[in-house]
């Protein structure tokens, strides 16, 4: 006889196990939302976002265009330095002040 309350006991408590795990959970799905995510809010937050950009990009090119010119001066000044110090022109001296190429007697511009 215990045996058949042991399986009568194991048989309730599966079938209480399975009701436990099948029960279905309850949601209000009467309403149901879909937002493209598109709105004039998000519209104008992009247009300014943009316009940041632009206004960041057209800064940045000016700072290159200006570290450009400094780059093109400090190379032009480089090889008019190796042109007055190859001179053959002995009285010709490089003034590192004024990046040119001077005479030592005169103090004008040397062409070397």
């Amino acid at each position: 006889m215990s045996t058949l309350s042991q399986r009568l006991s194991l048989a309730a408590m599966l079938t209480l196990t399975a009701f436990a795990f099948s029960a279905p959970a309850s949601a209000d799905t009467s309403k149901l939302i879909i937002e493209s995510g598109d709105s004039a809010q998000s519209r104008q937050n992009a247009a300014m976002d943009k316009e940041q950009w632009n206004d960041t990009r057209s800064l940045r090119q000016k700072v290159n265009k200006r570290a450009e010119k400094e780059w093109d001066k400090d190379d032009v000044a480089f090889d008019a330095r190796d042109n007055c110090q190859q001179s053959a022109n002995v009285n010709a001296y490089w003034e590192p002040n004024t990046l040119r190429c001077l005479d030592r007697r005169t103090g004008r511009t040397v062409a070397p």
